[in-house]
Protein backbone atom coordinates (compact mmCIF):
# COMPACT_ATOMS: atom_id res chain seq x y z
CA UNK A 1 0.00 0.00 0.00
CA UNK A 2 1.53 3.53 -1.62
CA UNK A 3 0.74 5.89 1.75
CA UNK A 4 -2.38 6.19 4.02
CA UNK A 5 -4.45 8.44 1.40
CA UNK A 6 -4.18 5.20 -0.46
CA UNK A 7 -5.70 3.25 2.95
CA UNK A 8 -8.43 5.59 3.53
CA UNK A 9 -8.89 4.84 -0.21
CA UNK A 10 -9.69 1.43 0.59
CA UNK A 11 -10.74 1.86 3.87
CA UNK A 12 -13.45 4.11 2.23
CA UNK A 13 -14.30 1.23 -0.45
CA UNK A 14 -15.05 -1.33 2.69
CA UNK A 15 -17.29 1.08 4.35
CA UNK A 16 -19.93 1.41 0.69
CA UNK A 17 -19.29 -2.10 0.07
CA UNK A 18 -19.50 -4.07 3.23
CA UNK A 19 -21.25 -1.63 5.85
CA UNK A 20 -23.42 -0.87 3.25
CA UNK A 21 -23.18 2.75 4.40
CA UNK A 22 -26.15 4.36 1.83
CA UNK A 23 -24.96 6.79 -0.86
CA UNK A 24 -26.42 9.86 0.95
CA UNK A 25 -24.67 9.03 4.15
CA UNK A 26 -21.53 8.61 2.43
CA UNK A 27 -21.56 12.01 0.65
CA UNK A 28 -22.86 14.06 3.69
CA UNK A 29 -20.49 12.30 6.38
CA UNK A 30 -17.50 10.13 5.04
CA UNK A 31 -16.97 12.32 1.77
CA UNK A 32 -16.24 14.97 3.67
CA UNK A 33 -13.79 13.24 5.88
CA UNK A 34 -9.88 13.97 5.06
CA UNK A 35 -7.17 11.97 5.99
CA UNK A 36 -4.24 13.29 7.91
CA UNK A 37 -2.28 9.63 9.60
CA UNK A 38 -1.91 7.18 10.59
CA UNK A 39 0.76 6.18 13.88
CA UNK A 40 1.18 2.05 13.84
CA UNK A 41 3.03 2.60 16.97
CA UNK A 42 0.34 4.53 18.79
CA UNK A 43 -2.82 2.51 16.86
CA UNK A 44 -3.82 6.07 15.62
CA UNK A 45 -5.40 7.31 13.05
CA UNK A 46 -6.29 10.84 12.73
CA UNK A 47 -9.03 12.32 10.19
CA UNK A 48 -10.07 16.25 9.50
CA UNK A 49 -14.01 16.90 9.56
CA UNK A 50 -15.63 20.03 8.61
CA UNK A 51 -16.97 21.54 12.16
CA UNK A 52 -17.71 20.21 15.67
CA UNK A 53 -21.16 18.91 14.71
CA UNK A 54 -20.01 16.82 11.74
CA UNK A 55 -17.37 15.26 14.48
CA UNK A 56 -19.94 14.38 16.94
CA UNK A 57 -22.01 12.82 14.42
CA UNK A 58 -19.47 10.82 13.58
CA UNK A 59 -18.59 9.62 17.02
CA UNK A 60 -22.32 8.41 17.69
CA UNK A 61 -23.33 7.30 14.21
CA UNK A 62 -19.80 5.90 12.20
CA UNK A 63 -17.00 5.17 14.53
CA UNK A 64 -17.48 1.60 15.65
CA UNK A 65 -18.27 0.65 11.35
CA UNK A 66 -14.41 3.07 11.48
CA UNK A 67 -12.47 0.65 13.77
CA UNK A 68 -14.18 -2.49 12.19
CA UNK A 69 -12.79 -0.92 8.62
CA UNK A 70 -9.55 -0.41 9.98
CA UNK A 71 -9.04 -4.02 11.21
CA UNK A 72 -10.56 -5.43 7.40
CA UNK A 73 -8.00 -3.47 5.82
CA UNK A 74 -4.67 -3.39 8.33
CA UNK A 75 -5.45 -6.16 10.06
CA UNK A 76 -4.89 -4.38 13.36
CA UNK A 77 -7.10 -1.89 15.57
CA UNK A 78 -6.76 1.96 15.40
CA UNK A 79 -8.37 4.55 18.15
CA UNK A 80 -9.52 7.28 16.09
CA UNK A 81 -8.74 11.38 16.26
CA UNK A 82 -11.21 13.36 14.51
CA UNK A 83 -9.92 17.13 13.94
CA UNK A 84 -11.53 19.88 13.66
CA UNK A 85 -9.77 23.08 11.57
CA UNK A 86 -9.00 25.13 13.89
CA UNK A 87 -7.50 22.08 15.54
CA UNK A 88 -5.87 21.34 12.93
CA UNK A 89 -3.84 24.46 11.66
CA UNK A 90 -0.53 22.98 12.62
CA UNK A 91 -0.84 20.09 11.07
CA UNK A 92 -1.73 22.09 7.55
CA UNK A 93 1.40 25.05 8.11
CA UNK A 94 3.73 21.54 8.39
CA UNK A 95 1.39 20.18 5.35
CA UNK A 96 4.40 19.60 2.89
CA UNK A 97 6.68 18.41 5.87
CA UNK A 98 4.82 15.58 6.30
CA UNK A 99 4.10 14.84 2.99
CA UNK A 100 7.53 14.75 1.69
CA UNK A 101 8.05 11.39 3.91
CA UNK A 102 7.98 7.93 2.67
CA UNK A 103 4.03 8.17 3.60
CA UNK A 104 2.72 10.11 1.02
CA UNK A 105 6.15 10.34 -1.78
CA UNK A 106 4.93 8.86 -4.98
CA UNK A 107 2.22 11.44 -5.53
CA UNK A 108 4.35 15.09 -4.73
CA UNK A 109 7.87 14.63 -6.29
CA UNK A 110 9.03 15.37 -9.95
CA UNK A 111 10.33 11.52 -9.95
CA UNK A 112 6.48 10.19 -10.05
CA UNK A 113 5.36 13.07 -12.15
CA UNK A 114 4.85 11.83 -16.46
CA UNK A 115 6.01 14.50 -18.58
CA UNK A 116 4.51 14.14 -21.78
CA UNK A 117 3.66 16.56 -24.42
CA UNK A 118 0.71 18.15 -22.62
CA UNK A 119 2.75 19.16 -19.39
CA UNK A 120 6.47 19.13 -20.41
CA UNK A 121 6.67 23.50 -20.59
CA UNK A 122 4.87 23.66 -17.11
CA UNK A 123 7.14 20.88 -15.74
CA UNK A 124 10.65 22.67 -16.76
CA UNK A 125 8.80 25.64 -15.33
CA UNK A 126 8.12 23.98 -12.26
CA UNK A 127 11.87 22.24 -12.15
CA UNK A 128 13.54 25.63 -12.81
CA UNK A 129 12.12 27.23 -10.17
CA UNK A 130 12.54 24.26 -7.29
CA UNK A 131 15.98 24.42 -8.50
CA UNK A 132 16.65 28.07 -7.90
CA UNK A 133 13.72 29.76 -5.76
CA UNK A 134 12.88 33.06 -6.65
CA UNK A 135 15.50 33.54 -8.64
CA UNK A 136 13.99 31.64 -12.24
CA UNK A 137 10.75 32.75 -12.53
CA UNK A 138 8.42 34.70 -9.95
CA UNK A 139 6.06 34.34 -9.62
CA UNK A 140 4.95 30.88 -11.00
CA UNK A 141 1.48 30.57 -12.22
CA UNK A 142 0.49 27.41 -13.25
CA UNK A 143 -3.38 26.36 -14.88
CA UNK A 144 -5.35 24.36 -16.63
CA UNK A 145 -8.71 22.14 -15.55
CA UNK A 146 -9.04 20.17 -12.66
CA UNK A 147 -7.50 16.55 -12.51
CA UNK A 148 -4.11 17.10 -14.92
CA UNK A 149 -1.22 17.44 -12.00
CA UNK A 150 -1.47 20.76 -11.41
CA UNK A 151 -1.27 20.53 -7.68
CA UNK A 152 1.33 17.35 -8.01
CA UNK A 153 3.73 20.44 -9.45
CA UNK A 154 3.55 22.75 -6.89
CA UNK A 155 4.03 19.86 -3.81
CA UNK A 156 6.59 18.80 -6.11
CA UNK A 157 8.12 22.27 -6.13
CA UNK A 158 7.97 22.40 -2.47
CA UNK A 159 9.25 18.96 -1.67
CA UNK A 160 12.53 19.48 -3.97
CA UNK A 161 13.04 23.23 -2.29
CA UNK A 162 13.32 21.39 1.38
CA UNK A 163 15.30 19.03 0.42
CA UNK A 164 17.83 21.46 -0.98
CA UNK A 165 17.07 24.33 1.36
CA UNK A 166 16.39 22.74 4.49
CA UNK A 167 16.35 26.32 6.05
CA UNK A 168 13.36 27.36 4.15
CA UNK A 169 9.94 27.63 5.23
CA UNK A 170 7.63 26.32 3.00
CA UNK A 171 4.02 27.62 3.09
CA UNK A 172 1.59 25.96 1.14
CA UNK A 173 -2.27 26.76 1.30
CA UNK A 174 -5.46 26.69 -0.63
CA UNK A 175 -6.98 29.97 -2.24
CA UNK A 176 -10.21 29.37 -0.23
CA UNK A 177 -8.31 28.72 3.01
CA UNK A 178 -6.56 31.54 3.10
CA UNK A 179 -9.18 33.86 2.43
CA UNK A 180 -11.28 31.74 5.35
CA UNK A 181 -7.67 32.69 7.88
CA UNK A 182 -8.00 36.31 6.65
CA UNK A 183 -11.66 36.47 7.79
CA UNK A 184 -11.04 34.56 11.20
CA UNK A 185 -8.02 36.47 11.80
CA UNK A 186 -9.90 39.66 11.60
CA UNK A 187 -13.01 38.17 13.60
CA UNK A 188 -9.95 37.53 16.45
CA UNK A 189 -7.90 40.45 16.06
CA UNK A 190 -5.08 38.36 15.29
CA UNK A 191 -4.20 40.34 11.79
CA UNK A 192 -0.56 40.81 12.88
CA UNK A 193 0.00 37.10 13.02
CA UNK A 194 -1.41 36.02 9.99
CA UNK A 195 0.28 38.79 8.20
CA UNK A 196 3.78 37.66 10.33
CA UNK A 197 3.45 34.20 9.36
CA UNK A 198 2.69 34.93 5.32
CA UNK A 199 5.09 37.47 5.15
CA UNK A 200 8.15 35.72 6.46
CA UNK A 201 7.90 32.50 4.62
CA UNK A 202 10.38 31.99 1.86
CA UNK A 203 7.96 30.37 -0.09
CA UNK A 204 4.51 30.39 -1.09
CA UNK A 205 2.61 27.73 -2.79
CA UNK A 206 -1.35 28.83 -3.16
CA UNK A 207 -3.62 26.46 -4.98
CA UNK A 208 -6.30 27.29 -6.53
CA UNK A 209 -5.83 30.66 -6.15
CA UNK A 210 -8.86 31.68 -8.57
CA UNK A 211 -10.82 31.82 -5.13
CA UNK A 212 -9.57 34.60 -3.41
CA UNK A 213 -11.37 36.24 -6.73
CA UNK A 214 -14.49 38.91 -5.36
CA UNK A 215 -13.21 38.81 -2.12
CA UNK A 216 -12.36 42.38 -1.28
CA UNK A 217 -10.34 42.12 1.86
CA UNK A 218 -8.65 38.44 0.62
CA UNK A 219 -7.41 40.32 -2.56
CA UNK A 220 -6.33 43.50 -0.42
CA UNK A 221 -4.09 41.39 1.87
CA UNK A 222 -3.24 38.91 -0.82
CA UNK A 223 -1.65 41.89 -2.79
CA UNK A 224 0.52 43.17 0.21
CA UNK A 225 1.60 39.55 1.23
CA UNK A 226 2.57 39.22 -2.49
CA UNK A 227 4.90 42.25 -2.90
CA UNK A 228 6.28 42.09 0.85
CA UNK A 229 7.44 38.68 -0.63
CA UNK A 230 8.39 39.73 -4.12
CA UNK A 231 10.50 42.52 -2.93
CA UNK A 232 12.12 40.47 -0.08
CA UNK A 233 13.11 37.82 -3.24
CA UNK A 234 11.20 35.42 -1.78
CA UNK A 235 9.31 32.27 -4.68
CA UNK A 236 5.37 32.49 -5.17
CA UNK A 237 3.81 29.89 -6.50
CA UNK A 238 -0.19 30.27 -7.72
CA UNK A 239 -2.19 27.64 -9.68
CA UNK A 240 -6.03 28.16 -11.22
CA UNK A 241 -8.20 26.28 -13.46
CA UNK A 242 -8.06 29.38 -15.80
CA UNK A 243 -5.54 32.12 -16.69
CA UNK A 244 -5.78 35.26 -14.61
CA UNK A 245 -7.05 37.48 -17.65
CA UNK A 246 -10.03 34.92 -17.41
CA UNK A 247 -10.51 35.44 -13.14
CA UNK A 248 -13.27 38.08 -13.94
CA UNK A 249 -13.65 39.59 -10.42
CA UNK A 250 -9.71 39.59 -10.01
CA UNK A 251 -8.66 43.35 -9.26
CA UNK A 252 -6.34 44.40 -12.25
CA UNK A 253 -3.55 45.40 -9.49
CA UNK A 254 -3.33 41.93 -8.62
CA UNK A 255 -4.15 40.67 -11.93
CA UNK A 256 -1.33 42.49 -13.31
CA UNK A 257 1.18 40.86 -10.23
CA UNK A 258 0.05 37.28 -11.12
CA UNK A 259 0.98 38.16 -14.94
CA UNK A 260 4.08 39.38 -13.85
CA UNK A 261 5.93 36.05 -13.75
CA UNK A 262 5.88 32.94 -16.02
CA UNK A 263 2.51 31.59 -16.85
CA UNK A 264 1.80 28.12 -17.50
CA UNK A 265 -0.76 25.91 -18.94
CA UNK A 266 -1.15 21.74 -18.68
CA UNK A 267 -3.34 20.39 -21.40
CA UNK A 268 -5.72 17.21 -21.57
CA UNK A 269 -2.81 14.13 -21.58
CA UNK A 270 -2.27 12.72 -24.84
CA UNK A 271 -3.03 8.69 -24.98
CA UNK A 272 0.65 7.70 -24.38
CA UNK A 273 1.18 9.97 -21.61
CA UNK A 274 -2.23 8.52 -19.83
CA UNK A 275 -0.51 4.63 -20.45
CA UNK A 276 2.17 6.01 -18.82
CA UNK A 277 0.50 7.18 -15.93
CA UNK A 278 -1.77 4.17 -15.58
CA UNK A 279 1.49 1.80 -15.81
CA UNK A 280 3.76 4.41 -13.13
CA UNK A 281 0.33 3.83 -10.55
CA UNK A 282 0.15 0.71 -10.86
CA UNK A 283 3.83 -0.22 -10.29
CA UNK A 284 4.20 2.00 -7.60
CA UNK A 285 1.19 0.60 -5.32
CA UNK A 286 2.06 -3.37 -6.89
CA UNK A 287 -0.94 -4.03 -8.82
CA UNK A 288 -0.64 -6.25 -12.10
CA UNK A 289 -2.11 -4.58 -14.83
CA UNK A 290 -1.53 -5.74 -18.34
CA UNK A 291 -1.19 -3.50 -21.14
CA UNK A 292 -4.80 -4.57 -22.87
CA UNK A 293 -6.25 -3.27 -19.62
CA UNK A 294 -3.68 -0.02 -19.56
CA UNK A 295 -4.58 0.63 -22.80
CA UNK A 296 -8.79 0.01 -22.17
CA UNK A 297 -8.68 2.42 -19.54
CA UNK A 298 -6.34 5.08 -21.52
CA UNK A 299 -9.25 4.91 -24.57
CA UNK A 300 -12.07 5.29 -21.91
CA UNK A 301 -10.68 7.68 -19.71
CA UNK A 302 -9.58 10.96 -21.60
CA UNK A 303 -9.69 14.06 -19.73
CA UNK A 304 -8.32 13.57 -15.84
CA UNK A 305 -5.07 11.96 -14.73
CA UNK A 306 -6.88 11.85 -11.44
CA UNK A 307 -9.95 9.88 -12.85
CA UNK A 308 -6.86 7.30 -14.68
CA UNK A 309 -5.34 7.34 -11.11
CA UNK A 310 -8.56 6.70 -9.41
CA UNK A 311 -9.14 3.52 -11.45
CA UNK A 312 -5.68 1.92 -10.63
CA UNK A 313 -6.62 2.55 -6.93
CA UNK A 314 -10.44 1.06 -7.06
CA UNK A 315 -9.05 -2.43 -8.75
CA UNK A 316 -6.42 -2.21 -6.01
CA UNK A 317 -8.82 -1.59 -3.19
CA UNK A 318 -10.63 -4.66 -4.58
CA UNK A 319 -7.94 -6.94 -5.13
CA UNK A 320 -6.94 -5.94 -1.21
CA UNK A 321 -10.47 -6.74 0.18
CA UNK A 322 -11.26 -9.62 -2.08
CA UNK A 323 -8.29 -11.03 -3.95
CA UNK A 324 -9.76 -10.43 -7.31
CA UNK A 325 -7.29 -9.81 -10.05
CA UNK A 326 -8.20 -6.93 -12.27
CA UNK A 327 -10.16 -8.17 -15.76
CA UNK A 328 -12.22 -6.26 -18.23
CA UNK A 329 -15.50 -6.37 -16.00
CA UNK A 330 -13.67 -5.39 -13.12
CA UNK A 331 -12.11 -2.58 -14.88
CA UNK A 332 -15.38 -1.48 -16.47
CA UNK A 333 -16.61 -1.62 -12.90
CA UNK A 334 -14.53 0.57 -11.33
CA UNK A 335 -14.64 2.99 -13.92
CA UNK A 336 -17.84 3.08 -13.40
CA UNK A 337 -17.44 4.21 -10.12
CA UNK A 338 -14.95 6.58 -10.79
CA UNK A 339 -17.23 8.61 -13.21
CA UNK A 340 -20.07 8.45 -10.67
CA UNK A 341 -17.71 9.91 -7.58
CA UNK A 342 -16.46 12.76 -10.21
CA UNK A 343 -20.62 13.69 -10.89
CA UNK A 344 -20.60 16.81 -9.13
CA UNK A 345 -22.59 16.31 -5.71
CA UNK A 346 -26.43 18.17 -6.24
CA UNK A 347 -26.38 21.99 -5.44
CA UNK A 348 -27.84 22.63 -2.09
CA UNK A 349 -29.17 26.05 -1.34
CA UNK A 350 -26.32 26.08 1.95
CA UNK A 351 -23.47 25.42 -0.97
CA UNK A 352 -24.70 28.62 -2.87
CA UNK A 353 -25.04 30.70 0.26
CA UNK A 354 -21.81 29.81 1.50
CA UNK A 355 -19.90 30.59 -1.93
CA UNK A 356 -22.12 34.24 -1.81
CA UNK A 357 -21.29 34.99 1.51
CA UNK A 358 -17.52 34.60 0.99
CA UNK A 359 -17.57 36.02 -2.31
CA UNK A 360 -18.82 39.57 -0.35
CA UNK A 361 -17.28 38.46 3.29
CA UNK A 362 -21.04 38.66 4.91
CA UNK A 363 -22.49 36.43 7.58
CA UNK A 364 -24.56 33.74 5.88
CA UNK A 365 -26.97 33.29 7.99
CA UNK A 366 -28.02 37.05 7.89
CA UNK A 367 -28.44 36.16 3.75
CA UNK A 368 -31.17 33.62 4.79
CA UNK A 369 -32.48 35.40 7.51
CA UNK A 370 -35.74 37.59 7.55
CA UNK A 371 -34.52 39.77 10.18
CA UNK A 372 -31.11 40.78 8.94
CA UNK A 373 -31.52 43.93 6.95
CA UNK A 374 -28.82 45.82 7.07
CA UNK A 375 -27.54 47.80 3.33
CA UNK A 376 -24.54 45.30 2.81
CA UNK A 377 -26.59 42.40 3.39
CA UNK A 378 -29.33 43.38 0.52
CA UNK A 379 -27.50 42.42 -2.37
CA UNK A 380 -25.67 39.71 -1.68
CA UNK A 381 -28.59 38.05 -0.74
CA UNK A 382 -30.15 39.34 -4.07
CA UNK A 383 -27.79 37.79 -5.90
CA UNK A 384 -28.14 34.04 -3.45
CA UNK A 385 -31.63 34.35 -4.18
CA UNK A 386 -30.91 34.57 -8.48
CA UNK A 387 -28.06 31.56 -8.39
CA UNK A 388 -30.46 28.98 -6.14
CA UNK A 389 -33.06 29.94 -9.03
CA UNK A 390 -30.68 29.58 -11.82
CA UNK A 391 -28.72 26.17 -10.53
CA UNK A 392 -31.69 24.35 -8.31
CA UNK A 393 -35.04 23.13 -9.09
CA UNK A 394 -36.72 24.70 -5.89
CA UNK A 395 -40.01 26.46 -6.78
CA UNK A 396 -40.16 30.24 -5.99
CA UNK A 397 -41.66 29.33 -2.80
CA UNK A 398 -39.69 27.13 -1.35
CA UNK A 399 -36.78 29.68 -2.30
CA UNK A 400 -38.63 32.09 -0.28
CA UNK A 401 -39.08 29.45 2.66
CA UNK A 402 -34.93 29.11 2.58
CA UNK A 403 -34.96 33.18 2.53
CA UNK A 404 -36.41 33.57 5.86
CA UNK A 405 -40.06 32.61 4.65
CA UNK A 406 -40.12 35.36 2.08
CA UNK A 407 -43.40 35.57 0.27
CA UNK A 408 -43.16 34.35 -3.18
CA UNK A 409 -43.80 37.21 -4.88
CA UNK A 410 -40.70 38.63 -3.26
CA UNK A 411 -38.85 36.10 -5.06
CA UNK A 412 -40.53 36.68 -8.12
CA UNK A 413 -38.78 40.29 -8.28
CA UNK A 414 -36.03 39.65 -7.10
CA UNK A 415 -34.89 37.05 -9.28
CA UNK A 416 -36.22 39.70 -12.11
CA UNK A 417 -34.51 42.65 -10.28
CA UNK A 418 -30.64 40.65 -10.72
CA UNK A 419 -31.21 39.73 -14.39
CA UNK A 420 -32.31 43.46 -15.26
CA UNK A 421 -29.23 44.64 -13.15
CA UNK A 422 -26.88 41.92 -14.65
CA UNK A 423 -27.61 42.97 -18.26
CA UNK A 424 -26.30 46.61 -17.43
CA UNK A 425 -24.13 45.99 -15.08
CA UNK A 426 -21.00 44.21 -17.05
CA UNK A 427 -18.96 43.85 -13.18
CA UNK A 428 -21.85 42.90 -11.39
CA UNK A 429 -22.06 39.56 -14.63
CA UNK A 430 -18.55 38.73 -13.77
CA UNK A 431 -18.97 39.05 -10.25
CA UNK A 432 -22.09 36.32 -10.63
CA UNK A 433 -20.65 34.06 -13.27
CA UNK A 434 -17.57 33.65 -11.27
CA UNK A 435 -19.54 33.06 -8.08
CA UNK A 436 -21.90 30.43 -10.01
CA UNK A 437 -17.96 28.80 -11.43
CA UNK A 438 -16.98 28.33 -8.24
CA UNK A 439 -20.30 26.57 -6.46
CA UNK A 440 -19.78 24.17 -9.32
CA UNK A 441 -16.55 23.49 -9.10
CA UNK A 442 -16.52 23.23 -5.13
Amino acid sequence: MENFKEGWDIICDYLRQEKKIVEVAYKTWISRIEPVGIDFEKGVITLMVPNEFHRQTLIRGYLPKFEEAYEAVFGTRFDTIFLIPEEGEKQKEKLLGDETSADTGYEFTFDTFIVGSSNKFAHAASMAVAQNPASAYNPLFLYGNSGLGKTHLLYAIGNEIRQTHPDYKVIYIKGEDFANEIIQSIMNKTTAQFRQKYRQTDVLLVDDVQFIGGKESTQEEFFHTFDALYDAKKQIVLTSDRPPKEIKVLTDRLRGRFEMGLLADIQTPDFETRMAIIKRKAEIIGLELNDDLCEYIANKLKTNIRQLEGVVKKLMARYNLTKEKPTLSLVNESISDILNDDTPPELTVEKIVDEVSRTFGVDSDDLRSQKSRRANINKPRQIAIYIVRELTTLSMESIGKEFGNRHYSTIVYTVQQVEKDIKNDPSLRDTVEDIIKNIRER
